[in-house]
């Protein structure tokens, strides 16, 4: 006996007739295409097939049509690539760092865990330098309260690096930030404690400048800014999201992800979890984002 129900999910399309106009008419870049709920686009985009399975499980066989919640889908990959995915650094939207009392031409390789809950992945090595990047969105001028990242006069913790704190702004002729002056504390080399016992409050995450490894980033949302696309008043078209791709040309990479092959999925610290693209060569690597950490839809509707 087999039993089977159709699977709905919110914000999208599952009618192959409207997932054929999105093709044909160019609105996505085929059925593979990332934001596709097409077994070949939801591949591409680095959902493992396991939490797949395990979504179906979850949902279970009604013999009422029903709408699932997308929500429930992309826990299910998180909770599988939470247990496989290696972790990796990069930054998005990077702003230079200059470290001004670290020797200039020195380089030294620190160890970095690829798996915290996994002591048998082992561990990898990363450069340090002088100069490094950091997300643009760790560092405030003029910081509110409770803002504990890296500002002026601030310190925060580099990931199995040093502490870093900041001295000084520099701004172009707009007034814009192009860099940031800091020291670091050599007594704190990769998780060490300094003598005198402070403690900062942030870990954030950063890539060495020097061999930071360049690489396009697609992220990807949900297609449909709608809950139901294809249930309201007009088309449904009238109701895709205008954001459901960014492309970050010039993401900033630690240099073992230029090596990884297409279809590899792993975790950028503090970022989310992002594949490895099929258009991907180890001199311009290209990755897709599979999914955040956390629900950002949930976080923008008030529920969490």
């Amino acid at each position: 006996q087999i039993e089977f129900s159709r699977l709905n999910l919110n914000y999208t399309v599952m009618s192959k007739r409207q997932l054929l106009q999105l093709v044909n008419e160019g609105y996505v870049k085929g059925w593979d295409d990332p934001r596709m709920p097409t077994l070949s686009g939801i591949r591409r985009r680095g959902y493992p097939p396991t939490a797949i399975r395990n979504f179906c499980k979850t949902i279970g066989i009604t013999k009422f049509e029903s709408t699932n919640d997308y929500a429930l889908l992309e826990n299910a990959v998180r909770e599988v690539l939470n247990q496989e995915a290696s972790r990796f650094m990069a930054v998005l939207d990077p702003i230079r760092v200059v470290v001004t009392n670290y020797p200039e031409d020195q380089v030294e390789m620190l160890e970095a865990i690829n798996h915290p809950e996994n002591p048998a992945a082992g561990v990898r090595e990363i450069p340090f330098s002088r100069e490094i990047f950091i997300e643009r969105d760790d560092f405030m001028e003029d910081p509110p309260k409770k803002f504990f990242r890296l500002s002026p006069g601030a310190e925060v913790r580099l990931r199995a690096a040093y502490f870093l704190r900041c001295e000084e702004v520099i701004k172009d002729a707009a007034g814009n930030i192009v860099e940031l002056r800091c020291t670091y504390d050599p007594a704190t080399r990769s998780g060490g404690n300094p003598p005198d016992g402070r403690k900062v409050k942030a870990t954030i995450h950063w890539v060495c400048a020097l061999h930071a490894v360049s690489a396009e980033v697609r992220v990807y949302d949900r297609l449909f800014a709608s809950e139901s696309p294809d249930r309201g008043e007009g088309s449904f078209l009238d109701h895709l999201n205008p954001d459901s791709l960014t492309v970050v040309e010039s993401a900033k990479l630690e240099p073992g992800l230029a090596s990884l092959e297409p279809g590899t999925t792993v975790q950028w610290e503090r970022l989310g979890y992002f594949c490895v693209d099929p258009d991907s060569t180890t001199e311009n690597p290209v990755f897709n984002r599979t999914v955040g950490l956390r629900d950002s839809w949930a976080k923008a509707q008030g529920q969490g």
